[in-house]
């Protein structure tokens, strides 16, 4: 697989209001619909299940150690949302006093820290776009800022080894790499890959490779900003993971993007696309 290579994806699900944040959990495919409230988790062969119903936009999320799942939610209340296991839905952490403005990704390590990042500004408001956030949630629930200068951070991913947190700062154009600390907190910030393309939601290979959604491609990059390959798509890319029976089928979530304004549940032009990657899953999510 090839940038040479003619890639056509196959459309495993289709009607999506808005698909995001693709995670493959206990043999499903799990995703946000956020624009419909839902969070859904599909089978191999397409048929979706509705996993929750939420009424404050269920944008992002990831599961706890433990397999409690932690929803990012942009409604009336900002909080991170927790799961429990017997499917009641309680606050993790108050994010009210940290940022004012949306939350975007979520990505949860090995030991129940949840990394998380907002945009930094009111992007469906129309306002002129400032510089975003990166904070990190303990398991206990407790919220430390981690960094205010990343430029429309997007998605995340920690590489298999736990060491180093993936950032996509869609505005600059490139995945930015921290170290992460036993404290959880990180260090030590620098430019992993230059990308050509806005990268949005991003997940990791076995080979250390990063897929990252940008725009109408779905581009494989390697540490220093190489191509490795690209899947070309009919309209636009906003996350992808990889997994599967064997971990090495490349989840796309897509829909046709008009901006802003154009938002809404009616507009069902969103789809899971497949494709046979050239290496499995590793890293979070």
């Amino acid at each position: 697989m090839t940038k040479k290579d003619a890639i056509n994806p196959t459309v495993l699900l289709e009607g999506l209001a808005l698909g995001e944040s693709p995670r493959w959990h206990e043999g499903r495919l799990w995703l946000s619909d956020w624009l419909a409230g839902h969070i859904l988790s599909i089978d191999e062969k397409g048929t979706p299940r509705v996993e929750l119903r939420m009424a404050g936009l269920p944008f992002c999320f990831d599961w706890l150690p433990d397999g409690r799942l932690l929803v990012l939610s942009n409604g009336d209340e900002r909080k991170l949302l927790r799961r429990e296991l017997d499917g009641t839905v309680v606050s993790h952490a108050d994010l009210t006093n940290l940022s004012e403005y949306p939350w975007n990704e979520i990505v949860v390590d090995a030991h129940g820290n949840a990394y998380i990042n907002s945009i930094g500004y009111d992007m469906m408001g129309g306002e002129d776009p400032r510089p975003g956030s990166l904070a990190v949630v303990a398991p206990d629930g407790s919220v430390r800022s981690l960094s205010d200068d990343l430029h429309f951070p997007n998605g995340m991913a920690i590489t298999a080894d736990g060491s180093t947190l993936i950032v996509a700062e869609s505005h600059a154009k490139r995945l930015s790499a921290f170290d992460i600390e036993n404290d959880a907190t990180v260090t030590n910030r620098r430019v992993w890959a230059e990308v050509d393309g806005y990268p949005d939601g991003i997940c990791v290979d076995a080979e250390g490779a990063v897929w990252a959604a940008a725009m109408d491609r779905c581009l494989r990059i390697a540490e220093g900003g190489a191509e490795l390959a690209e899947v070309v798509l009919d309209r636009s890319a906003f996350a992808c993971t990889l997994g599967g029976p064997t971990g090495d089928t490349l989840y796309v979530v897509a829909a046709e993007w008009k901006g802003p304004e154009y938002m809404s549940p009616e507009n069902r032009t969103g789809r899971v696309l497949t494709v046979r990657a050239p290496a499995a899953h590793a890293g979070r999510p």
